[in-house]
Parts: structure tokens; sequence; C-alpha cells
């Protein structure tokens, strides 16, 4: 029978080594770790978590502050490498993880649909056909000649949220991205949301509000200290999650 997990996590941990000392330059910090003067805590950011993932599926990553639902994106997307385990990814991956994170501030809005395309492997022609899109989606045509640099925040999230959603990925992950803009904009990403996995993407998504994630997920990681607490259907997980907290 033809395995249908689109994303395998496999008895996941990751450490993270924090600096307890204070150090006031990056020079005084290289002397002291050549003298070893600097002590360092380690801190198991995940603990052999497991959990699989079909395609089609939208998956809720919940939990408090420090639970560990951002790093588990990360290790997903690939920008983290888990210290113990594995990650298997089958598909496209589009992360909505740091809004923005790709962008030259001293570019223009227009520009910068280039660069960013260019960040995913996108070709000029292909963001050429998606410009028009993505500059009506961000609401932003009477800035689009504008540097970046001057743009607010939410002007920065809503034209990198325009530019990561453009064509239908195959797992497109979000973390906290339906907090960009006002309550309107809010709910014109979640409909586009919504139309993706209409048409077959699968989501990873974490969010504080934990009504959204019942709304877009039809199964829930609840993550606790870095442990998984729960994997489940979104129902009846956010039932018994609401009534811990």
């Amino acid at each position: 029978m033809e395995n249908t997990d689109i994303i395998s996590v496999d008895q996941v941990s990751m450490k993270f080594r924090l600096a307890s000392e204070r150090v006031d330059s990056l020079k005084e910090y290289f002397i002291k770790t050549i003298k070893s003067q600097i002590s360092t805590n380690e801190f198991w950011a995940l603990k052999d978590v497991s959990f699989h993932v079909r395609k089609g599926d939208a998956l809720g990553l919940i939990g408090l502050n420090g639970s560990g639902k951002s790093t588990m994106l990360k290790i997903i997307a690939g920008v983290l490498k888990p210290t113990k385990g594995s990650v298997a990814v089958r598909g496209e991956v589009a992360p909505l993880i740091e809004l923005g994170a790709g962008f030259d501030f001293d570019l223009t809005a227009g520009e910068n649909i280039f660069l960013n395309g260019a960040l995913m492997g996108r070709s000029h022609e292909e963001m050429e056909r998606s410009y028009e899109d993505i500059v009506e989606f961000s609401e932003l045509r009477e800035f689009i000649d504008v540097p970046v640099k001057n743009f607010s925040s939410g002007m920065v999230s809503r034209l990198a949220f325009a530019i990561a959603t453009v064509g239908i990925p195959d797992i497109l992950i979000c973390d906290e991205v339906l907090s960009v803009g006002d309550f309107r904009f809010q709910e014109k990403c979640q409909r586009r949301i919504q139309e993706m996995l209409d048409a077959g993407t699968t989501l990873l998504f974490v969010s504080h509000s934990i009504d959204q994630v019942a709304q877009l997920c039809n199964k829930i990681v609840w993550l606790e200290k870095g442990n998984m607490k729960m994997f489940g259907e979104a129902g009846e997980v956010t039932e018994i999650y609401k009534t811990s907290y």
C-alpha cells in the first residue's frame, strides 16, 4: 500500500545551548570562550516528538509560549536540523515563518517581489505572471515603487504574505501569520489559505487563536514544554486544551 504521509516526524529532539554569562562585546565573548569562562545551559526545546501528516491534512500546532511549536515548524521547513530523530518531507514547502525575512529594505516593494520570488526558487517569468495578483492582494498598489524601509510592519507583512502564497505549494507552513494587518485583512488571508487547502495543499499552522486553529485544521499536535501531550482530531484536542488552561 502506498504511503500517503507527506510529512513524517520520528522521535525528534532539539537541544539549544544557552550562554549564562553576561558579556559586553564580541571580543570579550571570544576571550572568555577561549579561556572556557563561558558556562552554557542545555535547553531541550523538543523531546522525542513523533507524528505523521497525510497529504491534504491541515495540522495545527498548539501550546503555550515556549512549548516548541515554532522550533518544530523550523525543523520541518529545513531551517533547523534536529539534535536527534528524523523528519521526512515529500513535496515543495512554502514556509511563512518570518514574514519579510528575505526582503532588501532599500529596494522598492515591486523589486522585492522579484527578489523574494528568486529566493523561493521561482523564475522571473513566473513572478511576472503573478505580479498583478500580488499587488492586488497586498493592497499596496500606490506604494509599489516606494522603498520597503518606509513601510510599516503591517505593510511589510501584507506584501510578504501576498508573495509567499502565490501558486499552490504541496505544503504551506504558517507561524502566527494571520496576525498581519487589520481584522479585515486577516480574514482575507484566512480565505486564501482555505482556497489553498481546497486545492490540495497540506497545511502546518501555528496561531495563538485556538478558534482560528479549530476553524482551519482537522488534526492537532499539542506540545507542552517540548513534549507531545496529545495528537488527534481537532475538535477533541481543542476541547481538552480549552478546559486545561
